[in-house]
Formats: structure tokens, C-alpha cells, sequence
């Protein structure tokens, strides 16, 4: 079978299958089981079919992102949030519209923390709902804010989607994507908040109280072990001194023991946080394993290899390369989740990226931003559905006022993909690029 028909067939099928409501992992499994029949038969297929989502899985970095997932949701139901909530108001107590801000400050906060948008959402826009309603913020305003600002934890390191993005792009270094992502993070939560502050003085919200020195030092005092984790986990990476992976079962560890000593973590949470974990978890791995034996029939039949001529072919401007490039990316990210995305998307794409001369780190920052923007969009947007179950508001409401975030975040997202070195200034700093 022709590269072509293999295409068509593959993606034919998977876009099918989506349609019909199959979830995700089993329309990869799927519609690559049925194209690696086409091309080598009943007998190989199965055999290929299991060696690779078998090895897809068999993964030392990947241990890492149950055990932050893990790491996550101890924070969640161990205190840890509520003081970066506190933190994040004294630090824009005095902006206009501060709890809006405060909204974005802890989101980049909890969220670097425990590299989980939906679970920064969900614990921060909980957190803040109530204030906001008494302070008579504009709900459907409040919650877009949250959901335009809690994927900032998915290029903020930690992050799991770095470490699935480094073992699909061939063992990139962790570190570099990890220094990679603090930029382009903070920007995308500065550009929520001046959209917010927009808001907010057209609307005349006020800022809250202001928080006296000594107060402000005890909250800072308070949220201080939470924000060691950072320095630990990042730091740590970074210098050598131990993987992602080992990395990852540090913040574990640090998170159990500083819940504890915050005395907010009972005997059933801890129960109730393992179930969730592994829940989590077996749908990562199932996504993983799934785009394993994907990326195996498309790597087989010459699929990347073929659109990357057919992009080249097309045009042979960088930057009209870029364009196109992004312009699939935000498309995808309308109906897929960021892992499956970079699972599938990333041995189509990078080789691409690549010819045009962009650096893979580059691109990874390129496309992780470009699926944040995608959690906040309907119809799959993830961020989206939790942060408006969570505080009550329908999705209707919503849209509108996200509308302005999403412009600004577009614009982002071009500055990110045509300036290279707001991507990779850090990285070469400390030395992480290869």
C-alpha cells in the first residue's frame, strides 16, 4: 500500500471513529490496527500490534507522569492550594479587578506545581468562586479567566506534557524543555491578565483590601515549603542531580509530607487521591500505547515522510511553513487532548519543523502552547467543560467572554513560533540544549 493510501485509510478511519463518539485511545488503536492489516496481513498485524504498545509504554522517563499525577492530586486535597490562592492575592491585592489576577498568579502557581490544567482549574477556580460571586464579579467573566489561565502549568515545569513531547521526539533533553517553558508560561499568563485588567476597568471592579507587611510576609512564610518544591524538582533536573522520573517521586514524597504536616490529608483522601491517580493514569498509558503503534505504521509506510514533502512541495517560506503548521495545530486542538496530539501529531510534524530549520525544543514549545489554547476551545476543550462544571456557569455564557483571551493568546502564539529565542534564551543560559 502506497504512502497515500495508508494516509487515507489511517486517518480516514480515525477521524471516522472520533465522529462516531469512540474515545480517543481506542480509535488510535483502532484505525492503526486496521491500516497495519492493510499493508502486512492478519498475522503480522497482531503481533506488531502488541510489540508496540508494549514498548510504547516501556519507558523510564514516562514513570514520571503518574508520579506527578500522583504528586498533583496531593496538593489538591493537602492544603497547598489555598495557600497559593493567599500568596497570589497579596501579590495583586492592589490591581484593579485582583481577584482576577489573583485567579491567574495561583493558576501559574498550582498549576507549575502540579502540571495538571484541568487539575488547576478545578482546585483554584473552586477556591475563588465563592469570593468572586460576593465581590459581584461577572461569573461567565471570572470563569474565563480561570480557563484561559490554568493551562499556563503545562509549559511551566513541571510538566508532563514536556516529558511525553521528549520521549515521542526521540529523547530530547527533559531539562531543555523544562527551561524552555518558563517564558512563554509567564507571558501567557501576563497576556490573560492584561486582558482581564481591560476588563476590569471597564467594569469598574475595584481591587480588595490592602495586605499589611506583616500579613503579607506570614502568607508568604506560609506558602514558602510549597514553592521549595519548584527549586527542589526543576532545580534539581536541571543541575543533574536526578532525572524527570526521580525527580517526580522527590515531589511525591515532598508533597505527602508537607500535606501531612499541614494536617489537611485524612486516611480517605489518601485512598480517594490513589484511585484518581491510577484512573488517570491507565488513560495516559492507554493513549500512549495506542499512538505507539501508530507512529509505527505511519514510520512504516513513509506517512511523515510524504507530508513533509507534500508540505516542502507546496511552499518553501519558513515562515508561511510555520503559519500552516499552526494553523493544523489549533485545528487539532479543537477536538483532541494535548497528549494525544503530541503523541500523534509529533512524528508527522517535527520532521517539518526540522527541515525549515526550527529547533526541536522551539518546536515543542510551539506546539504544547499551541494545545493549551486548544483546552479552553469547544467542542473537546477539557479546561473548559471542568472549570465551568466547577463553578456553575454553562458553556454559553462563557464563550463570549473567552473570546477576547483566545485573540490575545493567538497573538502570543505567533510571537512564541516567529521569536525563537523567547523559547530557547534559557535553555542555552544553563546549558540544557544539546
Amino acid at each position: 500500500m502506497s504512502a497515500l493510501g495508508a494516509t487515507i485509510l489511517l486517518f480516514g478511519l480515525f477521524f471516522l471513529l472520533l465522529f462516531a463518539s469512540v474515545p480517543i485511545s481506542i480509535a488510535i488503536g483502532v484505525s492503526a490496527f486496521v491500516t497495519i492489516v492493510a499493508v502486512l496481513g492478519w498475522g503480522d498485524a497482531t503481533f506488531i500490534l502488541g510489540q508496540q504498545m508494549t514498548g510504547g509504554v516501556e519507558s523510564f522517563n514516562l514513570l514520571a507522569i503518574p508520579l506527578f499525577i500522583f504528586a498533583g492530586n496531593i496538593m489538591n486535597s493537602g492544603g497547598i492550594a489555598r495557600r497559593l490562592v493567599d500568596l497570589a492575592l497579596v501579590v495583586t491585592g492592589r490591581i484593579p479587578g485582583s481577584l482576577a489576577h489573583t485567579n491567574v498568579v495561583a493558576n501559574m502557581l498550582f498549576g507549575s506545581l502540579s502540571g495538571s490544567a484541568v487539575a488547576s482549574a478545578a482546585a483554584i477556580g473552586g477556591t475563588l468562586h465563592k469570593r468572586q460571586v460576593e465581590e459581584r464579579y461577572d461569573p461567565a467573566f471570572s470563569a474565563a479567566v480561570n480557563i484561559s489561565s490554568a493551562s499556563t502549568g503545562l509549559l511551566i515545569p513541571p510538566t508532563a506534557a514536556a516529558i511525553v513531547y521528549s520521549t515521542v521526539a526521540g529523547g530530547l533533553s527533559v531539562s531543555a524543555l523544562f527551561m524552555a517553558g518558563y517564558i512563554p508560561g509567564i507571558l501567557m499568563g501576563l497576556v490573560v491578565m492584561a486582558v482581564a485588567l481591560v476588563f476590569a476597568s471597564r467594569a469598574g471592579l475595584r481591587s480588595t483590601e490592602r495586605v499589611g507587611i506583616h500579613q503579607g510576609l506570614v502568607v508568604l512564610g506560609r506558602a514558602v515549603p510549597s514553592l521549595l518544591l519548584i527549586i527542589i524538582v526543576v532545580g534539581g533536573i536541571v543541575a543533574g542531580v536526578f532525572t524527570a522520573t526521580e525527580g517526580a517521586a522527590v515531589a511525591v514524597v515532598y508533597c505527602l509530607l508537607l500535606s501531612l504536616a499541614y494536617r489537611e490529608l485524612t486516611r480517605a483522601a489518601i485512598g480517594r487521591i490513589i484511585t484518581e491517580t491510577v484512573a488517570a493514569t491507565g488513560v495516559v498509558m492507554l493513549l500512549v500505547a495506542a499512538s505507539s503503534a501508530m507512529s509505527w505504521i505511519m514510520a512504516f509506510t513513509g506517512i511523515p515522510g510524504a507530508i513533509t514533502e507534500t508540505v516542502l512541495g507546496t511552499t518553501s517560506s519558513g515562515p508561511v511553513v510555520i503559519l500552516l503548521m499552526l494553523a493544523i495545530l489549533l485545528l487539532v486542538g479543537t477536538f483532541m487532548d494535548i497528549t494525544p496530539a503530541i503523541l500523534i501529531f509529533t512524528p508527522i510534524l517535527l520532521p517539518i519543523a526540522e527541515e525549515i530549520g526550527m529547533d526541536p525544543v522551539h518546536f515543542g514549545m510551539v506546539l504544547i502552547l499551541s494545545m493549551c489554547v486548544g483546552t479552553m476551545t469547544p467542542p473537546v476543550g477539557s479546561v473548559l467543560f471542568v472549570a465551568t462544571g466547577t463553578t456553575g456557569v454553562s458553556i454559553e455564557k462563557v464563550v463570549p467572554k473567552l473570546l477576547p483571551f483566545f485573540a490575545a493568546l493567538i497573538a502570543l502564539l505567533l510571537l512564541i513560533a516567529y521569536v525563537p529565542a523567547l523559547s530557547l534564551w534559557l535553555p542555552g543560559l544553563t546549558g540544557s540544549l544539546e
